[in-house]
């Protein structure tokens, strides 16, 4: 059982930032591509931003020049830094993990930006 754990959610105000992370115990963290989607009420769940084991990034045009997502393989744990925060971006978001053809979710952490 892949357990993929995520922590930073909250509210904030348009314009702020926050710092999402998700840590796992699998051994084999530095392997995996590892992501962040969300999800708002009547949408479908969206992939916001990537990492893959070699490093390289992917991101939705709606978050690039703000959103960055990195990896820390020692600590088995991926983040995803929000900045320019707006109410968009307003939703469930969660940790996925792409382990050989399998992706695995979090339990979603929930972030609102309001004013």
């Amino acid at each position: 059982q892949v357990q993929l754990v995520e922590s930073g959610g909250g509210e904030v105000q348009p314009g702020e930032s926050l710092t999402l992370s998700c840590v796992t115990s699998e051994v084999n963290f530095r392997d995996y591509t590892m992501g962040w989607s969300r999800q708002v009420p009547g949408k479908e769940r969206e992939l916001v931003a990537g990492i893959h084991s070699d490093g390289r990034t992917d991101y939705v045009d709606s978050v690039k020049g703000r959103f960055t997502i990195s990896r820390d393989n020692a600590k088995r744990t991926v983040y995803l830094q929000m900045n320019s925060l707006k109410p968009e971006d307003t939703g469930v978001y969660y940790c996925n993990a792409l382990i050989h053809t399998a992706l695995y979710w979090g339990q979603g952490t929930q972030v609102t930006v309001s004013s």
